[in-house]
């Protein structure tokens, strides 16, 4: 039987700027039962008593255990108290490492955000407005966010120029239903996002690769290319591309948008990334505003959920046609949504949490560096690596691979090149794996299916 010295051995300090109370208790556990402090089996003291201890509230020590318990940390045994659980085997669960999503920030609360967040909108907004159609292109309010998270980027944005949509896909699809024709050509990088492939085909567009160099795309190539056919639109995501992670410098970018506007070609810049960088150069939206249409997104830097994503379009007419095009896809945005999107980013909440991804996104970077040899590149930005094979791997066989053999998704670099032979590397998203412990673990897997050369039975499946 423990005393209770021993049955708090495992507690650490109070951290002031660590995030809530139960949280840290969370994590108390979870750093004892790494490091052995707290063993499979070990009775944890009742929770009032707990709370005596720490001197904080019961509700505090409740949330702890509970969060505990969702991370499989304890498990509650009725009247015989709470005790420290046994890892749990995760039996044929894959460990995603191909979705690119914001990885959870420490020390943020998403219950406590959500909570705090839709009670300010149903405070300050009629509930019947948020269950009804809104074809405006989002409210006044909602574009005033949308200038303010625009503001780092393009700096003083006219709100009249704002559209907020569902999303950035949707956003793409509408963009190019309003500045092409069916049969247009669409340039791009030769590694390109596949959801404009995928809303290209099927729009009757066709995608076509200019060439590019350790900067990015070349001018002299686009303007050969605008000179053979008949371009509409010049798509390009110059800040940390996906999959790439390349950012295109500020001379790049002014070249080019002096390269289209020659051209009469319109440029889509979709800049999910923007704010996850440290010191990007700005938007080409910055050097060519009336030839640029720019996409921002929340679900690359805060949480796919939100769905929200605001455009720049400075041209009056093409925004009328833009926002028609995007009626004839999706009607509207969520309204609850779209309004929690405005309430974080007026009451500052969307900066704190943008502030969490970037610094654990870093983090994360860094342990990508560390587990993969070195192949990743060190302390980079984004949530995303893009990690060259050896030899004797192909990207497709690596894939197969790694989820026939170490459970994990990963993607071939095939996924992004159409009509080119794509180079031997896939692509590592670092934030769907919302533990880090278990991210982790699974890039060992990974460094170490990297280290040995692949079946035969992997050879013959190709």
């Amino acid at each position: 039987m423990q005393d209770e010295s021993q049955a708090i051995a495992w507690l650490g300090q109070f951290e002031q700027h660590a995030g809530p109370r139960y949280l840290q208790i969370a994590d108390f556990v979870e750093q004892a039962l790494a490091d052995g402090r707290l063993k499979p089996g070990d009775r944890l003291p009742p929770q009032r008593r707990l709370a005596q201890l720490l001197q904080v509230d019961l509700t505090t020590v409740t949330r702890a255990y509970d969060e505990a318990k969702r991370r499989n940390l304890l498990e509650g045994k009725g009247a015989r108290g709470t005790y420290a659980a046994a890892p749990k085997a995760e039996l044929a669960q894959l460990l995603d490492l191909s979705m690119n999503i914001p990885p959870p920030p420490d020390g943020v609360d998403f219950a406590d955000l959500l909570k705090q967040g839709l009670a300010q909108v149903l405070l300050r907004t009629d509930s019947g407005l948020l269950m009804n159609y809104h074809l405006g292109g989002g409210s006044q309010a909602d574009r005033a966010a949308g200038a303010a998270w625009l503001a780092p980027m393009l700096g003083r944005v006219d709100e009249e120029q704002l559209v907020v949509c569902p999303g950035a896909q949707s956003a793409l699809a509408a963009l190019i239903l309003t500045l092409s024709r069916h049969g247009d050509t669409i340039l791009a990088e030769p590694a390109v996002y596949p959801g404009l492939r995928t809303a290209a085909a099927q729009l009757g567009r066709r995608v076509q690769a200019v060439e590019v160099d350790a900067a990015g795309m070349l001018p002299d190539a686009l303007e050969k290319a605008c000179a053979k056919q008949r371009v509409a639109l010049l798509y390009l995501n110059p800040t940390l591309q996906n999959p790439t992670t390349h950012t295109m410098p500020a001379a790049r970018r002014r070249e080019i948008a002096r390269v289209a506007a020659r051209c009469g070609v319109q440029i889509i810049e979709d800049d999910p990334y923007w704010l996850l960088a440290d010191a990007s150069p700005p938007p080409l939206a910055h050097y060519a505003p009336r030839q640029v249409s720019y996409i921002s997104t929340l679900s690359k830097c805060l949480a796919p959920g939100l769905r929200t994503a605001f455009v720049r379009l400075s041209d009056p007419q093409q925004r009328e046609a833009f926002m028609a095009a995007l009626r004839s896809l999706v009607l509207m945005p969520a309204p609850l949504t779209t309004a929690l999107a405005t309430q974080w980013i007026h009451d500052g909440s969307a900066q704190r949490l943008l502030a969490g991804v970037k610094e654990e996104a870093r983090k994360r970077q860094l342990l990508a560096h560390q587990l993969l040899a070195g192949k990743a590149e060190a302390g980079g930005d984004g949530i995303h690596v893009w990690l060259p094979l050896p030899s004797y791997w192909t990207a497709h066989e690596l894939a197969q691979a790694a989820q026939a053999e170490e459970g994990l998704a990963v993607t071939s670099s095939e996924a992004f090149y159409a009509g080119s032979r794509p180079p031997n590397v896939i692509r590592i998203s670092l934030g769907s794996i919302r533990d880090g412990r278990r991210l982790a673990a699974a890039l060992r897997k990974l460094s170490q299916l990297l280290a040995r050369k692949p079946s035969a039975r992997h050879q013959a499946l190709v």
